[in-house]
């Protein structure tokens, strides 16, 4: 009896450990979020070019207006000459928006 469980206890052994080592190899990643900077420069030009072309607010419910998050495709958003970033003016809160993701990257105040 001796003989059959040493290997059989070897084995499951053996077993446990590929798991653990399994385990280990696991490697959980999340996308980097960009960190976006804006200059002193484009802020101003956003800040005196959204006053000049003020824009009809959209409600939108369900989404939260922080940086980061992500605007539908029925939000439309405008073009500020010289930024590479769109705005759009949602729940009476003017954001500014990466067009390529669609995601806000500041709320303007």
């Amino acid at each position: 009896m001796k003989s059959v469980l040493i290997p059989a206890v070897a084995g499951l052994a053996m077993i446990a450990g590929l798991g653990v080592a399994a385990a280990d190899e696991v490697i959980v990643t999340q996308p980097a979020q960009q960190q976006v900077i804006i200059t002193p420069e484009q802020r101003t030009v956003v800040h005196q070019y959204v006053k000049k072309h003020p824009l009809a607010s959209v409600s939108l419910l369900g989404v939260e207006l922080n940086v980061g998050s992500a605007l539908p495709d029925t939000v439309e958003l405008q073009e500020v000459p010289d930024v590479q970033y769109r705005y759009a003016v949602v729940d009476n809160h003017t954001v500014l928006v990466d067009p390529s993701t669609r995601r806000i990257v500041e709320v303007v105040e």
